[in-house]
């Protein structure tokens, strides 16, 4: 993402900046219809002097998002502008172990980056929370899809406010019995009180505990198939089977009535199967091409010399990716490349794995960035730290692209171009196979705990 320096002072840290507005209800339902689910464009930060004329002509990206007023709730609410510096997004990056398991942050505590809201409500962020009290019923919705997951939060209601996590949904649920869980957060003394599934499985309200303004509360959801177990403060309050199976959707924070507050909120994905063995089983190598792919004594895969790929077996469509990498050099190049032609040269989209940054400024990659997706959006951040291990998480759902490094998503982006077999050339929603780059002679990588898991 480029650098954009704070408006009202220049001597101000370079910050990231995301602008925020609500859609009308008639262009909502059109979105909803055509099933793209997304008004933004690609989510690049503009310069100081590319502001105002991106914003005019639509290239700017617009997640949906509201400012807290006292206007009736029938009025429009007004946008407001977010942004991070590169020092609070690395601080938002989460320990290395948990990263490594597949935990990343979908909020970083600073910006919606990779939410859209759904309805005119005043969804805004206050002291590292996403707040909201007014405005009519609807959803903070992720971009992005989950299937099976464990999800974690931290929560704070008023004593009497109805809210809720809608988990496997789509942007306007109709029917909470068929269209998604919800997982409510409501008084005592609601027909389904805090940690319930509305409409399918109540908790107990002893079990729920009392609902207090004061008090943030933990709770954790996992979806695991047909099975859904929510927890509060680390204890299983509800256990539930569904007799069908529920689509992989998007994670909603709804408003509903009344004031309250998301934090902490961190997911990661389940069923995460591994890709590399001694003997790459699951892998084709390209001898005739320069470079080569080994596993060292570690387990690791090491790739070493001129420009090479190491192609799957298998191709894979809509998926969760995780990968380890340690590379030394910032000018050092590498790459995840998926929905490939099979077969091809490296044709398909490309996960940069680059850590070099220019002019010290974390915000300006030197070469797309570590999880920017090349030639098509870089890396609002670099996250990854040369010579060290780092992981990137890579998501493909339909036509959205996204990707976290060391947790921290640095990449939100809806490839609105044509269908084309070529990713190269437009958009690829068929799968394809995963391919490793050896960029050049000298690139020297290493990747460790690759895993790959399917959305069905």
């Amino acid at each position: 993402m480029n650098p954009r320096l704070n408006d009202s002072r220049r001597d101000q840290p370079q910050r990231t900046s995301i602008s925020t507005s609500t859609l009308p209800c008639c262009v909502m339902l059109a979105l909803l219809a055509s099933l793209i689910g997304c008004a933004r464009k690609d989510p690049e930060t503009p310069s100081v002097e590319q502001a105002n004329s991106q914003q005019a002509n639509s290239q700017q990206t617009t997640a949906q998002q509201t400012t807290a007023q006292t206007e009736p709730a029938t009025e429009p609410i007004a946008p407001q502008t977010y942004s991070a510096s590169a020092d609070e997004l690395l601080a938002a990056r989460l320990p290395d172990e948990e990263a490594a398991a597949g935990w990343v942050r979908l909020f970083d505590g600073h910006t919606l980056f990779g939410w859209e809201i759904t309805g005119n409500a005043n969804f805004r962020i206050e002291d590292g929370a996403i707040v909201v009290d007014q405005g009519e019923q609807c959803l903070l919705c992720t971009s992005t899809t989950w299937g099976d997951f464990q999800l974690t939060f931290d929560f704070k209601a008023d004593q009497e406010t109805n809210s809720g996590v809608f988990v496997r949904t789509p942007l306007k649920p109709e029917n909470v019995t068929a269209d998604c869980y919800e997982i409510n957060i409501a008084p005592d003394d609601n027909p389904f009180p805090t940690g319930s599934i509305v409409q399918r499985q109540k908790v107990d309200g002893e079990a729920a505990g009392p609902q207090t303004p004061t008090q943030w509360r933990t709770m954790s959801v996992i979806a695991d198939g047909r099975d859904v177990t929510v927890s509060l403060e680390g204890n299983v309050v509800c256990r539930y089977a569904d007799p069908v199976d529920l689509a992989p959707r998007r994670i909603g924070l709804q408003h509903n009535s009344g004031r309250v507050e998301f934090k902490n909120i961190k997911i990661r994905p389940l069923g995460m199967q591994p890709m590399l063995d001694p003997e790459l089983s699951q892998w084709k190598k390209y001898p005739e091409m320069e470079g080569t792919f080994t596993i060292n004594d570690d387990g690791d895969l090491h790739v070493l010399g001129g420009k090479t790929q190491l192609e799957t077996r298998q191709s894979y469509g809509d998926f969760f990716m995780l990968a380890e990498y340690k590379i030394d050099d910032p000018e050092m190049n590498s790459g995840i490349f998926f929905r490939c032609i099979p077969g091809d040269e490296m044709m398909g989209y490309e996960c940069q794995i680059n850590n070099g940054f220019k002019d010290g400024n974390r915000l300006t990659p030197l070469d797309c960035g570590t999880g920017g997706i090349f030639r098509r959006q870089d890396a609002r951040v670099i996250a990854g730290e040369n010579g060290e291990w780092s992981t990137v998480l890579l998501h493909a759902s339909g036509n959205r692209i996204a990707a976290w490094v060391g947790g921290v998503q640095v990449s939100d982006w809806e490839d609105t171009r044509e269908e084309h077999e070529n990713p190269r050339k437009g958009k690829r929603t068929s799968p394809g196979t995963i391919m490793i780059q050896g960029h050049d002679p000298k690139t020297d990588v290493l990747f460790r705990n690759l895993q790959i898991v399917e959305l069905r």
